[in-house]
């Protein structure tokens, strides 16, 4: 494929889709360390340009890896629906972009067409909105996925409650736990990233979690983040998991890395259907986060952008009940300030949604990246007004395991009275009956961890 665009006077030609699409993405620098970087702003605008007037059609006949290549390819190709995709393969980018942010367009009108669109029309239509068109467009969507508890209803908003500990001390974890939910957060998930990947370790957090749960009978769901391998060898040997987690990412190359491929998330899938403590039917659970395949030199001369979202269509395959960015985790070599941590934030819930799944954000940096607690809280802001399905909360939004900033439990009830959200509503009835939840506030009682003691 060769495109060609004039803007201001430049004249700039783009020799594949590859090249169009990553020079047609906002500012990175993960990109510009990758070398596939717009050169200037308005070689970036005529980008845009050529790419809007692409077709989908386009997009589908040339994927950014080749469909022999990769796997990851294979899955976004086969999962097309073809007779919705004839109804919409000669739209333009244009086109796509005016029927998401339409105000007549319905949520019925854009779950009848997902089936027909691949990762890399995502992408590109992601590349040619605005801040606020993406949030406009995500706040029209609705997805739903259900475990123990539901996320994703209209009027809702849901938290991951995540107490890791440096040491994996299981009464460290439930001390952060009970302050956790005492601030009403936790119907997303209780998910650890455990120290030691190992299957006691997986086990002893898995058993300590399910067992505080069911003597609480919170309706929410655990997980541990250790390998899926793991899991699955604690599983087997009877671990009471709820949800199986996997990181993913857009190349077959880049799953190579985290030592997972299709067939082993097909395996994970099938197991957990089979073996988690979950009422389902959503049981897995996947993060992500532009980046994640130019650090593991995966990326195959592919945008940061575009990569992520064939994560989401590899996810797809697996009816998630969540699905995470970590968007600010990666480093600066990849995101470098608040603002491109902020435009990828939106870009991915976005894109998440608009593949179908159940789509969440970690709102975070580190502390060598240019962004601090302001930025995440804006962020935070902007994907709550959009309807992301849940953030991920700390203990006073420092993870000092991980040793990153995150939104903390407070931050989680500033966001529900800012935007009149109710938790997800088995554990909006939980809570209530805990005291700690009423008439859509939280009590004088939320907070006081010894509710749980």
């Amino acid at each position: 494929m060769s495109t060609h665009a004039t803007d201001t006077g430049t004249a700039d030609g783009f020799d594949s889709m590859r090249e169009l699409l990553a020079k047609a993405n906002e500012e990175k620098t993960g990109d510009q360390l990758a070398g596939v970087a717009a050169d200037s702003e308005a070689e970036r605008v005529a980008a845009k340009r050529a790419l809007s007037r692409t077709t989908l059609e386009q997009l589908r006949e040339n994927p950014v890896v080749p469909y022999d290549d990769d796997e990851v390819t294979r899955v976004i190709q086969d999962a097309v629906r073809e007779p919705v995709y004839e109804r919409i393969r000669e739209w333009t980018v244009a086109d796509l972009r005016e029927f998401l942010v339409d105000e007549r367009t319905t949520e019925r009108e854009i779950r009848s067409i997902r089936p027909g669109l691949t990762s890399e029309m995502i992408a590109a239509v992601t590349k040619v909105m605005s801040n606020m068109d993406l949030i406009l467009a995500t706040s029209s969507m609705e997805v739903t996925a259900r475990c123990n508890g539901t996320v994703g209803g209209a009027g809702t908003l849901a938290f991951r409650l995540q107490p890791n500990d440096p040491a994996d001390d299981i009464e460290h974890i439930l001390d952060a736990t009970r302050e956790g939910l005492a601030y009403g957060v936790g119907d997303a998930v209780i998910g650890i990233n455990p120290v030691e990947d190992g299957v006691g370790t997986v086990t002893a957090i898995l058993e300590a979690t399910h067992e505080f749960i069911e003597e609480w009978e919170i309706p929410t769901q655990n997980c541990c983040l250790a390998h899926v391998t793991t899991q699955m060898e604690a599983i087997r040997a009877g671990a009471p998991a709820d949800l199986v987690f996997q990181s993913l990412a857009g190349t077959e190359a880049g799953n190579d890395e985290f030592g997972v491929d299709v067939e082993l998330l097909d395996a994970a899938h099938d197991l957990a259907q089979r073996r988690c403590t979950s009422t389902g039917p959503n049981v897995m659970y996947f993060e992500t986060g532009q980046g994640a395949e130019l650090s593991g030199d995966a990326h195959e001369g592919v945008d940061q952008l575009t990569l992520e979202a064939r994560c989401y269509g590899l996810a797809k395959r697996y009816d998630p009940f969540l699905v995470n960015t970590v968007v600010g985790f990666i480093g600066p070599e990849y995101l470098y300030d608040g603002r491109q941590v902020i435009r990828a934030g939106l870009e991915d819930v976005f894109m998440g949604q608009l593949h179908g799944i159940s789509m969440g954000i970690d709102a975070c940096y580190t502390n060598h990246i240019q962004a601090d607690q302001n930025d995440i809280e804006n962020l935070a802001v902007l994907l709550a007004a959009a309807g992301a399905n849940f953030f991920i909360t700390v203990p006073m939004g420092d993870d000092v395991m991980l040793n990153y900033q995150s939104n903390s439990y407070h931050d989680a009830a500033a966001l529900r009275q800012l935007f009149d959200r109710e938790p997800a509503p088995e554990f909006a009835e939980w809570l209530e009956g805990m005291g700690i939840w009423r008439d859509g506030r939280l009590t004088e009682r939320a907070g006081d961890p010894k509710i749980f003691t």
